[in-house]
């Protein structure tokens, strides 16, 4: 009887969605990294680490562990593609103070992922800088395969090219019900990647400053969910 039974679906089986870029295969992942087999690298934006941090400064109490959190997502993908480079798309620090914040526990785990790849630090708005205890190769973008890697989107229609900076998110309403979720977006010709970071909000991809990016090319969009990462049709989305 059991040869009769369908196979059951893993809850991973929906992890991640297969994404290309002018005409480069990728695999978006549920967490929002991104994974490029062919140069065997793990992509990944906005981990604003030590923003809890930041904001106590300033009076604005924050769980003090969302450095810790993200570096531990980081860790589950860096597992699960073991790649060979790891490359940051900007504001991975929340500020130019973040690296001194750390806890050296939080250091010292980074500094683990980091053994036997190539670590590339991409600068952002955020972090313009990126203090040296943080190793790595620090650079303001970086062109792979074709495709440019950056922190900020460049103006306009431009193509080859994957981003991040935007934040971007995803809402759908549907039986009296809202969703809200970041999401990665794209035309195919570009990407705009949602952030990695633990304590990050989103921007609702219909807000005007993405129309300029992908005019009327169209829109492929992949929410972000807690089992799985799901293409949505541009019609469904609604704005906030």
């Amino acid at each position: 009887m059991n040869m009769l039974k369908p196979e059951r679906i893993g809850l991973d089986d929906f992890a991640d969605q297969p994404v290309h870029v002018c005409g480069k295969a990728f695999v978006a992942h549920k967490s929002g990294a991104l994974f490029w087999p062919a140069e065997q690298a793990l992509i990944v934006s906005d981990l604003h680490l030590e923003k809890g941090s930041s904001y106590a400064a300033y009076g604005q109490m924050l769980p003090p562990y969302d450095t810790r959190e993200t570096l531990q997502k980081l860790a589950a993908l860096i597992d699960r593609y073991d790649p060979e480079t790891v490359i940051c798309l900007g504001d991975s620090l929340h500020d130019q103070g973040g690296a001194a914040r750390m806890d050296l526990g939080d250091v010292e785990s980074l500094r683990l992922l980091q053994e036997d790849r190539d670590w590339i630090w991409i600068t952002g708005n955020h972090d313009p800088k990126i203090d040296r205890m943080l190793a790595g190769y620090v650079m303001p973008e970086i062109v792979v395969g074709g495709i440019a890697l950056r922190h900020e989107p460049r103006p306009g229609a431009h193509t080859h090219e994957i981003a991040g900076h935007f934040h971007p998110a995803a809402r759908l309403v549907f039986h009296g019900t809202s969703l809200r979720r970041p999401c990665f977006v794209g035309n195919r010709l570009r990407l705009v990647m949602p952030a990695f970071g633990a304590f990050t909000g989103g921007l609702n991809i219909l807000n005007a400053v993405f129309e300029p990016l992908f005019g009327d090319d169209g829109l492929d969009v992949w929410m972000l969910g807690h089992e799985g990462l799901y293409p949505v049709a541009p019609r469904l989305l609604r704005d906030d």
